[in-house]
């Protein structure tokens, strides 16, 4: 009588099962870090975005006798005098008698909320605070001083550079 061995071909149904709760575990871990990294990153743009915009409108005020962009500051701001080229009183235009700029390639968006618009306002805003004058701008200018702040990703509070993780940068 000849003793008939049977070797096992495969994995069992345990073994699956096993592998594919591990994978599923892997994947809650790693799956939320991978989404906190995309927000953070539009935060650190934001935050680069407005250290350019204030370096280049020093850079204007610096070719324009100390003055704003009055497109900037006006009751409704554009951003035309930043994204082409101007004379010395701040007119735009393209010939060799405009000589300054342009400052920015084009209107600056916010990576959180993805809007363009400008609040002008008279006062300096508080980081992290609601914002005070308006809304649904992706962008604060002080008129009197040319302080640049950001909006949160739902318009409601000024971006707070100095705490990322202040809650009311997600709003």
């Amino acid at each position: 009588m000849t003793v008939r061995s049977t070797t096992r071909k495969g994995f069992t149904l345990v073994e699956i099962l096993i592998v594919v709760i591990i994978l599923g575990i892997l994947a809650a871990i790693v799956i939320p870090q991978f989404t906190s990294a995309s927000q953070d990153a539009r935060k650190n743009s934001l935050t680069s975005q407005l250290q350019t915009l204030r370096s280049q409108i020093e850079l204007y005020k610096l070719q324009h006798l100390d003055q704003l962009p009055t497109g900037l500051v006006a009751g409704t701001p554009t951003w035309d005098q930043m994204i082409n080229k101007t004379n010395a009183s701040g007119t735009t235009g393209t010939t060799t008698a405009y000589p300054f700029g342009p400052y920015l390639q084009s209107a600056p968006t916010n990576p959180l909320n993805g809007q363009n618009a400008m609040l002008v306002v008279t006062t300096d805003q508080a980081m992290g605070a609601a914002v005070t004058g308006g809304s649904n701008k992706a962008f604060i200018i002080n008129s009197a001083n040319g302080k640049v702040w950001g909006t949160s990703a739902k318009f409601g509070y000024v971006y707070d550079e100095s705490d990322p993780t202040n809650p009311n940068n997600d709003l």
